[in-house]
């Protein structure tokens, strides 16, 4: 298995939350409070695998056009989480980072935000990415129109490879490698403008599981897949090394 030279990386978008409860005869939000509860087992589970990025997808710049009292309760929701979780994140070693505006959501949840980045900055075991209010065209908007504003070609070097490094520097602002892989709940096979700069060699991996179902065993399914694809990125076939490192991972998944 290759990943990142800053350890594995792994992205997921969290779908299947509203269907999930539909097929139970029960309100959406009922969908969301079940996939909450997903959302910590993974992050639990996400360290034995070698983990050491996770970035998950909670609520797209799209999802705005959702019923209002929908989009109500989820922010009451993240506010909730991030008060109650804050602690637990602490005590296992993990930092969480929220990527995408801020602008668009409550003081008090932005304040949640703030709270939750400070207390988590020294964790180690894992680098909990939450997107919120996230798109990845307006990052890569941004991140470009801020470039151009800032910096002269001569300090980049050669246009194209300096401006592609400095773009990448500008996109990853906390630090995060690119995506290894790349998960997608729901049954659903499509990106949904998420992680589009990072996910440019990022293994995809499309699974029937709606999001409130998803568990220890769905996350060693997918790193197990993951673990016997040949990541070449654009060569023949890869070196030795590599091979016996997917082959090292595969061993070592419980």
């Amino acid at each position: 298995m290759s990943t990142s030279t800053f350890g594995f990386h792994v992205a997921i978008i969290m779908d299947g939350n509203g269907r999930w409860a539909k097929a139970r005869g029960r309100p959406r939000r009922f969908g969301h409070a079940a996939g909450a509860r997903a959302v910590r087992r993974v992050v639990e589970a996400a360290p034995a695998y070698g983990i050491t990025t996770l970035t998950l997808y909670a609520f797209s710049s799209d999802n705005w056009r959702r019923p209002r009292s929908e989009v109500d309760h989820l922010m009451r929701l993240f506010t909730r989480h991030l008060r109650s979780e804050r602690d637990r994140l602490v005590a296992h070693g993990v930092r969480l980072s929220i990527i995408g505006r801020r602008d668009r959501i409550s003081d008090l949840l932005r304040q949640g935000i703030e709270d939750v980045e400070r207390h988590t900055a020294e964790g180690t075991s894992l680098h909990l990415r939450i997107a919120l209010d996230y798109s990845a065209r307006q990052a890569l908007l941004e991140a470009a129109l801020s470039l151009a504003a800032t910096t002269k070609t001569n300090d980049i070097g050669d246009p194209r490879a300096g401006f592609e490094a400095a773009l990448s520097r500008a996109m990853h602002a906390d630090a995060a490698p690119d995506v290894d892989l790349l998960i997608r709940t729901g049954g659903e096979q499509r990106l949904s403008d998420f992680l589009l700069w990072e996910s440019a060699y990022a293994e995809l991996l499309f699974m029937n599981v709606m999001w409130p179902d998803f568990g220890n065993e769905h996350l060693a399914s997918a790193v197990q897949a993951f673990a016997s694809r040949e990541r070449r990125f654009g060569r023949v076939s890869p070196p030795p090394t590599e091979a016996k490192g997917r082959l090292r991972t595969a061993r070592a998944i419980p």
